[in-house]
């Protein structure tokens, strides 16, 4: 009864804070960035919501806070934004040094994303080594994407559906998002469900496709169906801002879920962090 209970509480907490997220553009200066800093695993997640509605603005604020304490997720989407031009000046330079640091803290993504930049060698200089340390390092930590780059790179994965992945792959750490975007189609025709995540991001960005959010938005669901936890985590985001999909924070949370009992680490730590209050 009493996990009933709670289970309960943590669903109400969770749909209070999606409805208090707000739909327009704030000034810095209207981010409760104490509110934020008190609880930081939700602070990804509002920067992530802020993420999706394109309000990149809003996104670099929150995260910028978090990462002044030292959160490794908050390096790496700060990264992400740099790398990108997404609400500042497209910084390369930058965007490594974030990565670096995220992936020093022990972020996963930041540690796939160096592997493969080193891989690469086009923001960096190449560096197989350097490569393999960082992709090997996030594999021992479970990251599912870096155990499969290790097996395609290493031979022990060699179909024609891995070869055309690592094509895509490199192709996105190049900035070539046509190719990728080519590719990654190619393959979510053939039902690769991470592909299908990858190709739905792109729509979300607009890199190398037309920026089409209700696209994105389908191709994250049949994914998330699917059971792929990054994309159950980017729908419940979707469906919390009603960009994309219609607004159903009861869904939502449902995706969320989802996501968490898969081991997805935002979602585990948003949903932990609504049970302690």
């Amino acid at each position: 009864m009493f996990k009933r209970i709670q289970f309960y509480r943590s669903h109400l907490l969770i749909i209070l804070l999606l409805t208090i997220l707000p739909v327009t553009q704030l000034s810095a200066e209207e981010i409760d960035l104490n509110e934020i800093l008190s609880n930081t695993s939700m602070g990804n997640y509002r920067g992530y919501a802020e993420f999706k509605m394109a309000h990149y603005g809003n996104a670099h604020t929150i995260w910028q806070a978090l990462a002044e304490r030292g959160n490794a997720e908050a390096n790496f989407n700060l990264g992400i934004l740099y790398e990108d031009g997404l609400g500042v000046r497209q910084n390369l330079a930058q965007a490594l040094r974030y990565y670096e640091t995220a992936a020093i803290g022990g972020s996963f993504k930041a540690q796939y994303r160096l592997g493969l930049l080193y891989f690469v060698g086009e923001i960096v200089p190449l560096d197989k080594v350097k490569a393999k340390r960082w992709l090997t390092e996030a594999a021992a930590g479970g990251d599912r994407d870096s155990i499969e780059m290790l097996a395609i790179l290493s031979g022990t994965r060699s179909s024609k559906r891995d070869r055309e992945f690592l094509r895509a792959e490199t192709a996105h750490a190049s900035a070539d998002y046509t190719q990728a975007a080519e590719i990654w189609q190619r393959l979510a025709d053939n039902n690769d469900i991470i592909s299908r995540t990858r190709l739905a991001w792109l729509y979300e960005k607009g890199q190398g496709v037309k920026r089409n959010l209700k696209r994105a938005a389908e191709l994250f669901r049949q994914s998330a169906m699917e059971g792929d936890a990054d994309a159950q985590y980017a729908l419940a985001v979707m469906l919390q801002t009603g960009k994309g999909q219609p607004k159903d924070l009861v869904e939502s949370e449902v995706w969320l879920q989802r996501a968490a009992d898969l081991g997805h680490r935002g979602a585990s730590l948003a949903l932990a962090n609504t049970t302690k209050k």
